[in-house]
């Protein structure tokens, strides 16, 4: 029985540093966290990872990043561009990156035939996260409609940054642990969190689901019809949540949220490094992930 896939949004990789050798390591054995995404999936029986990468970075990515993969997991990749857009549609003049996260989730349409799931790069999902989504992906069919997603739940205050005010995706979720909407709310402090209006109990999707190839009618739907309302913006972004939201409301899909358990974590800001190299050793203490990644991954 084929596993399911793992695709990860790795077209920004870099971006912030001016380069993939400045990618900072967070685990004891120099780890990026990436390592442990792909850690996680082979764990959760994941048979495949698909980067999505943006063509300055590829001959890099594949040889500091991918390279580790091979061998472990079956490794592909697709790249991000500009100019990789529905027949008919072409990029503004002014453009200077690609579309948003529900535009690098279309580029990789080909790639993809069997159950996925999708994460960003740069942030760190847990183990729980991908054992969840897994095991509701692999009793997926293809053919079913509506069609069946899911979504990795975290609570708001284990997703807060002690450095500084953020964004999150507040979920509203039905008795039956069906999401309903997504809204997102800007400037999210943790010091100043009940004077917000929210008690730091809420649900938050930090883009991490689990969908079926059926996805993809929707979403190249859906890049045609913003394409053709927003195509003259340069700024203007496709975004993956809000494509779900719509995918929600015209009943085409249902998405079941799973509660996360244990944090999540990033590193927006460069302060936060030694929060998460300190929780990765607390992780690694409690034998949760072994000193040392891949060489010890291998199935």
């Amino acid at each position: 029985m084929i596993g399911p896939a793992l695709l990860i949004l790795a077209a920004g990789m870099g971006s912030r540093y001016g380069g993939l050798k400045q990618i900072d390591p967070v685990g004891p054995s120099g780890e990026i966290l990436l390592d442990y995404a792909v850690f996680d999936a082979v764990r959760a029986g994941f048979d495949r990872v698909v980067f999505v990468i943006r063509p300055d970075i590829a001959d890099a990515f594949r040889e500091t990043i991918g390279s580790k993969y091979e061998g472990v997991i079956e490794v592909d990749y697709v790249q991000q561009t500009l100019d990789a857009l529905p027949e008919g549609f072409s990029s503004h003049a002014k453009r200077a990156k690609p579309w948003g996260t529900g535009h690098a989730v279309w580029c990789a349409r080909e790639a993809l035939t069997v159950p996925f799931m999708v994460i960003g790069a740069d942030d760190f999902f847990g183990a729980d996260a991908f054992a969840q989504l897994g095991g509701f992906l692999s009793a997926q069919r293809a053919e079913q409609e509506p069609l069946r997603f899911a979504m990795a739940g975290y609570r708001l205050d284990r997703t807060l940054s002690e450095h500084g005010a953020v964004s999150r995706g507040i979920c509203e979720v039905a008795n039956d642990g069906m999401l309903r909407h997504i809204e997102e709310h800007t400037a999210i402090d943790r010091e100043k969190l009940g004077q917000s209006g929210l008690t730091g109990e809420e649900i938050v999707s930090m883009n991490c689901f689990g969908f079926t190839p059926g996805l993809f009618a929707s979403l190249d739907r859906q890049l045609r019809d913003f394409l053709e309302a927003h195509g003259n913006d340069p700024k203007a972004e496709f975004y993956l949540p809000t494509a779900v939201s719509t995918m929600i409301g015209a009943g085409i899909a249902t998405v079941k949220v799973l509660p996360v358990r244990g944090d999540w974590f990033g590193v927006t800001h460069r302060e936060e490094r030694a929060r998460v190299q300190a929780a990765i050793a607390a992780l690694v203490e409690q034998g949760i992930y072994p000193p040392q990644l891949f060489g010890g991954a291998k199935r």
